[in-house]
């Protein structure tokens, strides 16, 4: 077993079934937290990672739920409330991107999609995790952590100003609430990821993203030996 079991540290990781989600479930699970792996669609792959935690020695659960839906997202919590406790940590991973296209191609179909899963999911984990974390509500304090992205500064013109914008809006979430909660022991902080291999760069059309030099500040000095 690595670290020990802690029943009152409890996770909650958004969209945990890949990527940035699933390797942050492995390193809580790794240093005891119960957790929760939250996914929408991918039920397989959730189910795996939970096996991977549960080696570990520690509790692992997966929930499906679209926490772009305020329903889902409550039935969410209510159910780790049942089955581990109340959360003690929260991780706002869960995001959509899609196919690269330009502002002026857009519908507002996808737009509100994006926005519905990227801020609204986003906001709506935040508030039941403070319901439970805040001493004004008398919790004990945790942490929420939200990750944005690199795209957020630089705008993704011509690909996904729409998720970039998203991204935007995490960061000016996390200012503002780290400051509204910080007297009520919960600690908001943002993580601001660049290009890292996941499955999500084939969401936009481009799953060797990462692996493309022209892509990167560096540009070819990354495929180079030093």
């Amino acid at each position: 077993m690595i670290g020990r079991v802690n029943s009152e540290r409890v996770a909650i990781i958004t969209g945990g079934s890949r990527g940035i989600s699933a390797a942050t479930a492995d390193l809580l699970a790794s240093k005891g937290y119960r957790i929760c792996v939250n996914y929408r669609r991918d039920k397989t792959a959730a189910d795996a990672v939970v096996r991977k935690l549960q080696s570990y020695g520690t509790k692992a659960i997966a929930i499906q739920a679209d926490i772009g839906k305020e329903e889902d997202t409550v039935r969410l919590f209510e159910i780790v409330d049942q089955e581990l406790g109340p959360v003690t940590a929260l991780v706002n991973n869960a995001g959509i991107l899609m196919p690269q296209m330009r502002v002026e191609d857009m519908d507002a179909g996808r737009i509100n999609q994006i926005l519905e899963t990227n801020v609204t999911g986003a906001f709506l984990c935040c508030r039941e995790a403070i319901r439970r974390m805040s001493t004004r509500h008398g919790g004990h304090g945790g942490s929420i952590v939200n990750v944005s992205s690199a795209a957020s500064r630089l705008g993704a013109a011509g690909e996904y100003v729409d998720y970039a914008a998203s991204k935007g809006a995490i960061d000016t979430l996390t200012r503002g609430l780290a400051l509204e909660v910080a007297a009520e022991g919960i600690r908001v902080n943002c993580v601001r990821p660049g290009f890292i291999q996941t499955e999500m760069h084939a969401d936009g059309g481009e799953p060797d993203r990462a692996a493309d030099s022209s892509a990167h500040p560096l540009g070819d000095l990354l495929n180079e030996n030093h």
